[in-house]
């Protein structure tokens, strides 16, 4: 079972994602489902009308809509799939300058989540803090190589999109956990590698005892 995807192509919609409250009430509705803009202000500690202003703009460009069938003075909103996407790689400019922008707003609100995160984690079982926290691994691969790791990176993740559909096949012991997949290219193709072989040296030998 798959998760029903949003892809942002338009600059507009592009950039009017790329805002932290836009993206804090999007998750919300994707992780606990339809709610007010003063159920979302109370979760969030933010005013009814800030919220409301931004579900709206949400709606504007896709991303948020109405619940049917509810009390028309307030219906709650809900999410309109549990997923957004863009091309980081467009041959228009202007949407790779607004991709940009919203890269740097996501890279913004991962580090807040992980900061918040460390605030608290002290607070957790021994069980989550074993399981829980940050590491990064150097590789040497081709851009084939690293498209078909990403695959398989993602064909696991899959596994459990079952769990966010539906909420009866989570574990009793189940916790929401953000896992942040981040690719960065070194600043040029040699950075940090090592020689081949040793570099020739000049110098004489060290005698015994470390005098020369």
């Amino acid at each position: 079972m798959s998760l029903s995807r949003t892809k942002l192509t338009d600059p507009k919609a592009l950039r009017g994602y790329a805002h932290p409250l836009r993206m804090a009430l999007l998750g919300l509705l994707r992780a606990h489902g339809p709610m007010t803009a003063t159920q979302a202000a109370e979760q969030l500690g933010e005013s009814v009308p800030n919220c409301s202003f931004h579900l709206r703009q949400l709606a504007k460009y896709g991303l948020a809509e109405r619940s049917p069938g509810a009390d028309a003075r307030e219906r709650p909103w809900r999410a309109t799939a549990l997923a957004t996407s863009w091309d980081d790689d467009s041959d228009d400019p202007q949407v790779r300058a607004a991709t940009d922008e919203l890269n740097a707003a996501q890279l913004a609100l991962y580090t807040r989540r992980a900061e918040e995160f460390l605030l608290r984690r002290a607070d957790e079982s021994a069980a989550w803090r074993a399981v829980t926290g940050f590491s990064d691994q150097s590789l040497y691969v081709t851009a084939d190589e690293l498209a078909e790791l990403t695959r398989r990176l993602d064909e696991v993740l899959s596994e459990y999109d079952d769990r966010i559909l539906d909420p009866s096949r989570r574990p009793a012991d189940a916790r929401r956990v953000s896992l942040i997949q981040l690719a960065v290219l070194s600043p040029s193709p040699t950075d940090g590698a090592l020689p081949a072989t040793p570099a020739p040296t000049t110098e004489a030998p060290e005698a015994p005892g470390g005098a020369r």
